[in-house]
């Protein structure tokens, strides 16, 4: 951040500006909110949790932090948009060395926790995206990573963010599509199309992994891997998914 080479001092730079942002939303947004509480226009709860989410932003800690940590809860405070209670994720850029080093890349978490990190080699990535599937599988490999860290970057942040994908498949197109974690089928229909949510009947659902073992669509029925699934169903994490709706 400042011409040096300093992940700690990076880390502390970044969070302090974000918590002097949130102490100031927080100190103009309190006046107006007391006044509210006084004529019972807004939760008593609201004034408390501004209170409470100063009280840790002075201690020098995220609200992010503060939830993981915590389990602080800022739902009283979702109207105020602050920028610390949004998820958080450190991407270290670093060499060979230290990527095959755990306990330095544990240091480097422990500056950082509890929120997640994931470490990468920029250079090393630009290198392993010139490759074919079958060269880039074999760099990994040879360097002791099962997954590239932009695809770690990929999967993490999605996690972060509390969000997930299911597949559609057919003659013509395969494709993904994002959802929220706990999405109820109609739910990731209605990301496809509103209709498909409006007249959701049931959802016929094989995992990746089955489909991918078996082959076929019509290879895992065969194997009673294809199954079907109602309203409550909460959708998972690679589910390929075919849904019957009636229009």
């Amino acid at each position: 951040v400042d011409g040096k080479i300093s992940p700690a001092d990076d880390i502390d730079t970044i969070n302090t500006e974000l918590i002097l942002a949130d102490l100031q939303t927080l100190e103009k947004a309190r006046p107006r909110i007391e006044k509210e509480v006084k004529g019972k226009r807004a939760p008593a709860e609201q004034l408390t949790a501004i209170d409470a989410a100063t009280e840790i932003l002075e201690g020098g800690k995220t609200l992010y932090q503060a939830m993981q940590a915590d389990n602080f809860d800022v739902s009283a405070l979702r109207e105020l948009q602050l920028m610390t209670v949004k998820p958080f994720l450190y991407v270290f850029n670093v060499d060979d060395e230290v990527l095959a080093d755990e306990d330095k890349k544990n240091e480097m978490r422990a500056l950082v926790a509890p929120v997640e990190a994931i470490f990468l080699d920029a250079k090393f990535e630009s290198e392993l995206a010139e490759l074919d599937e079958v060269e880039a599988r074999e760099m990994l490999e040879s360097t002791g990573q099962e997954e590239s860290g932009l695809d770690q970057l990929a999967r993490v942040g999605f996690d972060t963010l509390g969000l997930q994908t299911y597949l559609t498949a057919g003659p013509k197109e395969s494709r993904a599509w994002t959802i929220p974690k706990g999405a109820t089928a109609p739910e990731a229909a209605g990301v496809i199309h509103t209709d498909f949510q409006k007249g959701f009947i049931k959802a016929e659902i094989v995992s990746f992994e089955d489909l991918d073992a078996n082959g076929s669509m019509a290879a895992a029925k065969s194997a009673g891997k294809v199954r079907m699934e109602g309203k409550d169903y909460i959708m998972v994490d690679g589910d390929v998914v075919e849904f019957r709706f009636a229009v």
